[in-house]
């Protein structure tokens, strides 16, 4: 089959919603393998706190980019789309389903529609915006930003500050807001082979309840430790997206000593419940998804999908492999 007839199944939803077990079901199924879709996934530092699949499960089934960047590197969307690109035509070359799962919409998004090219930002502009956000502030940054160019502000959330800093590069630098250059015709052309999206969406109170119980799991796990040797390492810059990820800013201020160890626990849990919501409604308005499931597949009883899901995605690569002989 041309592999650009070939199809992708998209497996997405929030954090702690069962795309891993879901996944791996899947992959298992249909012969596929599973290709990381998530921001935080791809870092290598973080195994425990971003939830990255174990070594019993990374064997069920080929997995590819989990944990394949150093945390000191800007793991931007379009690292990750030449990535993706590139895992799937490999997994497409051993004959295998290339399954995309995460809840990284952006990341999505940017492999199927494409990504505009803009240009490489000075470092002097790069060092310039930071010292003024450390100087005004992220709600005064965007305040002003809001005056300058109010189609990315509007896009931005006032404490946003990742994406202030690279919009105010981006203005600074080109003369151009960031919405403008987005809405420009894509450079990365976007991926044109058939895909098959599916959505998990369970009910928000044993989503959130999930995402308490595996934080803490987290934590008995080594978490604390994995937030250690981050905060050990000098050479990871303030502003590496891997600081960002859930739970790890609340631990690093546990082993200041500025919070104790069960207040570092809540604000993460609760934070991640954030996430999670923000993502749902992400997805719920950006996402075309061909099937949505909306059960918890924590529940035993919920994960037998035999009659649901896995009918559902044959008949679709049985369609699309017959449409393309």
């Amino acid at each position: 089959m041309d592999p650009s007839k070939a199809p992708i199944i998209v497996l997405a939803g929030p954090t702690a919603s069962g795309k891993s077990a879901l996944g791996i079901s899947i992959a298992e199924k249909v012969g596929g393998t599973i290709i990381n879709a998530d921001s935080m996934q791809v870092y290598r530092d973080l195994r425990i706190l971003t939830a990255r699949p174990t070594d019993e499960e990374m064997l069920r089934v080929p997995h590819r980019l989990y944990g394949v960047l150093d945390g000191a590197l800007h793991g931007t969307a379009a690292v990750w789309v030449d990535l993706a690109r590139q895992a799937i035509a490999e997994t497409l070359a051993e004959g295998r389903v290339p399954i995309l799962l995460g809840g990284t919409g952006m990341y999505l998004r940017s492999l199927f529609e494409g990504l505009a090219e803009i240009p490489v930002i000075p470092d002097d502009i790069r060092a310039a915006v930071r010292a003024r956000l450390d100087a005004e502030g992220p709600a005064a940054l965007h305040a002003v930003l809001a005056g300058a160019d109010p189609d990315t502000a509007a896009q931005l959330k006032p404490g946003d500050r990742q994406r202030l800093v690279r919009a105010w590069e981006v203005l600074q630098a080109t003369g151009r807001g960031l919405a403008a250059w987005q809405a420009d015709t894509p450079s990365s052309p976007p991926l044109q082979n058939p895909v098959c999206r599916l959505l998990l969406r369970p009910p928000r109170d044993s989503l959130y309840a999930r995402i308490d119980r595996r934080f803490e799991g987290m934590v008995a796990a080594g978490a604390v430790e994995e937030a250690r040797a981050v905060l050990a390492r000098t050479d990871i810059p303030a502003d590496a997206p891997m600081r960002k990820a859930h739970g790890l800013p609340e631990l690093i201020q546990y082993l200041k000593g500025e919070i104790s160890l069960d207040e570092a626990i809540r604000i993460g849990q609760l934070n991640t419940r954030h996430y999670a919501k923000r993502q749902t409604t992400w997805f719920r308005h950006q996402f075309a998804a061909d099937l949505v499931v909306e059960k918890d597949l924590s529940q035993q009883e919920n994960f037998n999908l035999e009659a649901e899901i896995f009918p559902f995605i044959v008949r679709y690569l049985l369609t699309v492999r017959g449409a393309a002989v």
